[in-house]
Order: structure tokens, then C-alpha cells, then sequence
């Protein structure tokens, strides 16, 4: 009988073509995917200030663009967790925590604009994609601190 040996990067291939195409840069899609969604979620605050201003809190929608994001983050980041399970579980519970935090983000946004007082910047979401950013780009550009890190560990 062969003695239980845990892998470090188990491979299994549930989604056959897929996996030959995306597994090797699954990471560097979901941060550029990140860095688009970033950066439009700072194009929809905008969005929401002039909303606001204009016709109230009944005016302010959804950026399209940033749920399309947040949506194919969190595909993404199921999909990684098909490849990677350690770091698709870590990057999966960092995305739904930032897509729980866009939720109320919005809902607070709808608020400052029923109260009549200056639309704030979604901290609390910037934060969460922050965080989720750094992870990922630890994960994604490893290689380039990877010989210090050898040399230490």
C-alpha cells in the first residue's frame, strides 16, 4: 500500500480544453482583470457624483462595466480554484469579500445622496481590491522575487 503523499500542485483536469488553454496564465488574466476593474470602478464613482447631482439618489445606477468585472472575477476566481486550490481558495474568498463590499458600497452611495451630503469615495471596495490585488500579483509575479526567496528559505 502506498503511503498518503500531499502534492503541491495537483493537476486534474476538469474542464479539458479549457485548462490546456487558460491554467498557465490563469493568474495573469485575473490581475489584469483586476486592474480593469479597478480602474473602472474609479470611472463609476465619478459616474455616481455626477448622478447624484443631478437627479438625486434615484438617478445613481450600476456601472455595467464593474458588475461585468466583478462578475468574471469571481468566475475567474472559482476557475482558479479548479487549478490552484490553495491560492484559488485564498483569491476566492478575497473577490466575494470585495463583491459583498461593492454591494453596500452602493447601497451607501444611494444614501448620501437621499441625505443631500458629499458622495464618498468606496473606500471599504478600494480596500478589498487592493488587498485582493496584492495577493494576486504575489501569485502571478512570484518569479521575479523568487531567487531571494530561495536564497532565504
Amino acid at each position: 500500500m502506498e503511503p498518503f503523499v500531499l502534492a503541491t500542485e495537483p493537476f486534474v483536469s476538469l474542464f479539458g480544453p479549457i485548462d490546456t488553454l487558460f491554467a498557465p496564465i490563469i493568474e495573469y488574466l485575473l490581475l489584469a482583470l483586476l486592474v480593469v476593474n479597478m480602474a473602472v470602478r474609479g470611472w463609476e464613482y465619478s459616474q455616481h457624483v455626477d448622478q447624484a447631482e443631478e437627479g438625486g439618489a434615484d438617478a445613481i445606477e450600476r456601472n455595467a462595466a464593474r458588475v461585468a468585472t466583478n462578475f468574471l472575477l469571481v468566475v475567474g476566481s472559482f476557475y482558479y480554484l479548479t487549478v490552484h486550490q490553495h491560492g484559488g481558495m485564498v483569491f476566492s474568498v478575497l473577490v466575494l469579500g470585495l463583491f459583498l463590499t461593492d454591494l453596500f458600497e452602493f447601497e451607501s452611495r444611494k444614501v448620501e445622496a437621499r441625505r443631500g451630503i458629499e458622495i464618498e469615495a468606496p473606500k471599504g471596495a478600494i480596500a478589498a481590491s487592493f488587498l485582493a490585488l496584492l495577493y494576486i500579483g504575489y501569485q502571478s509575479l512570484f518569479f521575479v522575487i523568487a531567487p531571494v526567496w530561495n536564497a532565504v528559505v
